[in-house]
């Protein structure tokens, strides 16, 4: 039998790139496959502490990207030498692995929220990913190939690397239509009442963890020039942000209006709460929260990036928009003024169309295609040859 193993730090429903992962391997596994995972612990660095909040949290993060990038790319590799039968999928910072997935360009996000060379020379991490990136694209045969999740990502990927040595696709991200999916008037009804929202305030979502990048700010400022009934919940971030976040002036301009709900595992009490979900981000490689809002009928206001372009249709399940307060606030109220039962069901009609069933067969094509990978679950026949 076919071995897939996925080499992620992490891998798990929301834990962002890690639950790409998590919904491949239950996709593959449904047809019969051997998935594995090659992780921290395979790397030898689950002894390392999670990220949190704070200086210690940047600390963490830095610590375990960089373990993972080095001594993860060291056993990486001498793991998929001892198991030629297995075909590999690299999901993060290590440089090893048939199918490199590009979760994300650090250069292109830095430019797109400006004051790029401050950005990128203020974080060490972002010096050492962009290092270790370019030794990764600039070297034939350190993957077969790199996905990319949308076009936009594969020509900002040329445009940040001119010395792209490894062919590239683009396979979009994909959610699952089972788990995320509308609420009933009931279900809606005391999902709101939990929030502490009732049949007549409109409730506006926000879920990320990175609220500079992910446009928190340009939300919180725009909810000034929305009605009293409006209410912005936030879903994600760390301590510190949290405590930035509520302390800015924006937020206190609209006291009472804005609720930082803090990290969460699952978004869905939130999706089957709101009206409208926001993602004004400067930068985004895909935006999977945007296919699970979709999925689960709630319309997206958004900025163009990642996955938006191809996803959100203005006046059908919600709006693109320009990255200010005031175009912020002509979405929102064009979106929460139209037919919310329509743009619920074209909502959900976008999203069936990107069933994970359907990207992870992709991802087997791809792997046919380029490692040999038997389609009928035989293992490959292909050398070894391109793995450095």
């Amino acid at each position: 039998m076919t071995v897939i193993v996925q080499i992620t730090p992490e891998i798990g429903p929301g834990t962002g790139v890690g639950a790409v992962a998590h919904h491949l391997e239950q996709e593959w596994t449904r047809l019969g496959l051997d998935v594995r995972t090659f992780g921290m612990k395979e790397a030898g660095g689950d002894w390392l502490p999670q990220p949190g909040g704070g200086v210690g949290g940047r600390l963490a993060l830095m610590a375990r990207v960089v373990w993972f990038s080095t001594v993860g790319t060291r056993r990486a590799r001498a793991h998929l030498r001892a198991h030629p039968e297995q075909v590999s999928v690299c999901h993060n910072d290590v440089v090893a692995g048939d199918v490199y997935v590009n979760h994300g360009i650090v250069q292109a996000a830095m430019r797109a929220r400006g004051h790029y060379r401050l950005r990128m020379l203020r974080n060490p991490l972002h010096l050492f990913t962009t290092t270790r990136d370019r030794w990764r694209y600039s070297r034939p045969g350190t993957h077969r190939v790199v996905v990319n999740l949308v076009s936009a990502e594969e020509s900002l990927l040329r445009q940040s690397y001119p010395r792209l040595a490894i062919p590239t696709v683009v396979i979009g991200n994909g959610v699952d239509i089972e788990r995320f999916r509308p609420p009933t008037s009931d279900e809606r009804g005391a999902a709101r009442a939990a929030i502490g929202r009732s049949a007549d305030d409109r409730v506006v979502l926000f879920i990320g963890n990175e609220f500079g990048r992910k446009g928190l700010p340009l939300l919180i400022a725009a909810m000034a020039g929305l009605d009293a009934r409006t209410h912005l919940h936030v879903v994600g971030g760390t301590p510190d942000l949290i405590v930035q976040a509520s302390s800015s002036t924006a937020a206190a301009a609209v006291e009472g209006r804005v609720h930082l709900e803090g990290p969460h595992p699952d978004p869905r009490p939130w999706l089957s709460a709101a009206d409208v979900l926001v993602m004004p981000s400067a930068y985004e490689s895909f935006g999977l929260v945007v296919l699970e809002a979709l999925a689960s009928g709630v319309p997206v206001v958004a900025t163009p990036t990642g996955c938006v372009r191809d996803l959100v249709v203005d006046g059908i399940n919600g709006a693109v928009v320009d990255p200010t307060p005031g175009a912020l606030v002509r979405g929102l109220n064009a979106v929460l003024a139209g037919d919310r039962s329509a743009l619920a069901r074209a909502a959900r009609a976008t999203a069936e169309e990107h069933s994970w069933a359907r990207v992870a067969q992709r991802y087997l094509d791809l792997l046919t295609e380029v490692c040999g990978l038997d389609p009928r679950g035989a293992a490959r026949s292909v050398s070894d040859g391109g793995r450095p």
